[in-house]
């Protein structure tokens, strides 16, 4: 009998490092754009560190600060989180059985600062091999530690970068998820999915406004996916 390679923490840390940095660049702008948008909603720049650090989604983040006044409307920022954040739901089933090296501790650790980024990253690994804790958790880490970083640089040096949108800063997150699509872009299955998320998402953006476009845009592209996928793909019976 064949004995099974040894995983060596270091290579995959090492992995996890190279992989989730051209993402860290990515996402860099965006940490920088929020943290400068909430000074200029009235937030102290601790109560930006503070919840980069804690809630640790930027999607979430940039509704709560979009609608934030004084005092909090803490009802209304509650469910626009929730809704925001649903998606997580989805992503910790669809990645929790591939986790079966991990520890009960090493798993919440890990998907306490999951992301859309380091989900695609681990769901990519995960379908060429044994998806490891330190790869995730080193990934995870990393990330989160930058998203603190840049929301903080953002925050403190707000006042003396204007509006960042001016400097065309806000489109560096929909290019995020751009990359990550064509990551996984499997041709006709993921162009239908693509496009119906997409314009569901819009048209309840426009129609409807936020938060509501991005439950209703995921469960579009979930619809989709499953009908559109081949009768051979597991995805549909």
């Amino acid at each position: 009998m064949r004995a099974e390679p040894r995983i060596s923490f270091c290579s995959e840390a090492r992995d996890g490092v190279r992989d989730i940095l051209p993402l860290i660049a990515a996402a860099l702008p965006i940490g920088l754009l929020c943290g400068a948008l909430g000074v200029s909603k009235g937030l102290a720049p601790a109560e930006v560190v503070a919840m980069s650090m804690l809630v640790f989604a930027g999607g979430a983040q940039f509704a709560a600060i979009e609608i934030w006044r004084t005092p909090a409307p803490i009802l209304l920022l509650a469910f626009s989180t929730l809704l925001i954040n649903a998606r997580h739901i989805l992503m910790s089933a669809s990645l929790a059985p591939k986790t079966g090296l991990f520890s009960p501790l090493q798993r919440f650790l890990g998907f306490a600062v999951l992301a859309d980024e380091n989900w695609a990253l681990s769901e990519r690994r995960a379908s060429t091999r044994a998806l490891t804790p330190a790869y995730f958790l080193t990934m995870g880490a990393v990330f989160w530690a930058n998203w603190v970083i840049a929301s903080t640089l953002g925050a403190i040096g707000g006042s003396f970068l204007g509006d960042p949108r001016r400097l065309g800063a806000d489109f560096a997150f929909p290019a995020v998820f751009i990359g990550l699509i064509a990551g996984f872009w499997k041709g006709r299955t993921t162009a239908i999915t693509v496009v119906a998320s997409a314009l569901v998402s819009a048209f309840v953006y426009l129609i409807v406004g936020p938060p509501w476009h991005v439950a209703c845009g995921a469960l579009a592209g979930i619809i989709a996916a499953y009908l559109a996928a081949p009768a051979d793909s597991g995805i549909v019976g």
